[in-house]
């Protein structure tokens, strides 16, 4: 399947710890844990995409800080991924899993995300930007290295 996606993340972290959602996926055994977020819709700038997604995801209401960075790889089936991370500030709400593919919500501490989110092109940027170890704003990776499918 040769085609682009277009994807747009939320990026919350409070005291020490960031918001991630375990969401399912079909041909996964177990769910992904990733920062809320998904793919663009028609019309949407991906900011807005951001905060939909958070809203859709966690019931959180926030505010685009700025761009943390942007990543972009490709699946084993030719797919090209381009995913947006904003830095979001909560505004309102109370998190908890709001679509039926979110099994679970966490706040997990910066220096544990490696235990959360296991593929790399996700997992190694965010670290790194939430950690302060590396600013760079632009990832990319021809090997995603996972293979994710949308219903």
């Amino acid at each position: 399947m040769d085609g682009h996606i277009l994807l747009s993340h939320a990026l919350t972290v409070r005291e020490g710890r960031v918001l991630l959602v375990a969401s399912r996926y079909a041909g996964r055994t177990a769910p992904l844990w990733n920062l809320p977020g998904g793919r663009q819709e028609r019309g949407e700038l991906l900011a807005e995409t951001a905060l939909r997604e958070l809203r859709e995801e966690t019931g959180l209401i926030g505010r685009v800080r700025e761009l943390a960075y942007l990543s972009e790889s490709y699946d084993p089936e030719g797919t090209h991924f381009v995913a947006s991370i904003f830095s979001v500030d909560v505004e309102d709400g109370d998190a908890r899993p709001g679509d039926d593919r979110i099994e679970d919500l966490a706040w997990v501490p910066l220096h544990e995300i490696g235990d959360y989110v296991t593929i790399p092109i996700v997992r190694d940027p965010l670290a790194a930007y939430v950690n302060g170890i590396h600013r760079e704003r632009y990832r990319g990776v021809h090997d995603a290295g996972a293979v994710v499918r949308w219903p």
